[in-house]
């Protein structure tokens, strides 16, 4: 059944990882505005994920939520089984699940670097795996990276490490897919005014970057879902194998 909602995404199925707060709710309220049908997944906060759910629906679209904690091929799987059982289709994937820790290099452990890795990195991995069979003709895959991948920040490694993984993965599968028609990018905020951002950035951090910006302001949520929008639509579609950073040229 086709989208209630008229727009260019109309009769579209997005996956939106991470979809229940900051970013990815904003791409998932986005997505849905235009058309799409969205399925919102959450690791563990069922009522911000009912939120969007009902935001969505309360605008005419369609949306159901899925409660998964991504980190490995099975649980990745998950995520298309659930898509392909509601709608029978899947048009866009939006990989924004991610988890973000920050310190010294010899701040962390063997278990935190595999945790961070396995959010980060391999459950996306395997994400693509599924696409690469599982999704429509002439899909679009937007993975949601970080700015700070181009620059070398204090206490950033392990981070970074994992959002550059994304990003080889995002762009070397946009050779692979594009035979199917299928476009692929990575969208890279900088900071951004998420509450999660609020709670890793202290005062002076987030004040410093407002300054690195000559607009002095952190980024909006919906103003990284506007591009990933934009990928995910017609306009996009000879957009394919780029990094595009999305930060009030705060860094390059």
């Amino acid at each position: 059944m086709a989208s209630t909602v008229p727009g260019e995404l109309s009769g579209k199925v997005a996956i939106v990882t991470g979809a229940a707060r900051g970013i990815g709710r904003a791409v998932a309220e986005t997505l849905g505005g235009r058309g799409a049908r969205v399925l919102v997944n959450y690791a563990s906060n069922s009522d911000a994920a009912t939120q969007v759910v009902q935001g969505i629906r309360s605008a005419g679209g369609q949306a159901e939520a899925l409660e998964v904690r991504l980190q490995d091929a099975a649980t990745a799987k998950q995520l298309f089984d659930a898509a392909l059982k509601l709608w029978n289709r899947v048009d866009i994937l939006v990989l924004n699940a991610g988890v973000a820790r920050f310190g010294p290099i010899t701040g962390f452990s063997e278990e935190d670097f595999d945790q961070m890795f396995a959010a980060n990195a391999k459950a996306p991995f395997f994400a693509l795996q599924q696409a690469a069979t599982r999704m429509s003709e002439g899909g679009r895959i937007i993975s949601i990276s970080a700015s700070l991948t181009g620059v070398g920040y204090e206490n950033t490694a392990l981070y970074a490490g994992t959002k550059g993984a994304l990003e080889q993965f995002t762009l070397a599968a946009s050779k692979e897919f594009g035979k199917r028609g299928i476009t692929c990018n990575c969208v890279s905020p900088g900071a951004t005014d998420t509450d999660l951002y609020r709670g890793l950035a202290p005062a002076a951090a987030q004040e410093a970057a407002r300054q690195r910006s000559p607009f002095k302001r952190l980024g909006e949520p919906r103003e990284i879902a506007e591009v990933v929008a934009f990928l995910a639509g017609d306009g996009g579609r000879w957009v394919s194998g780029q990094n595009i950073r999305v930060n009030g040229a705060a860094l390059w």
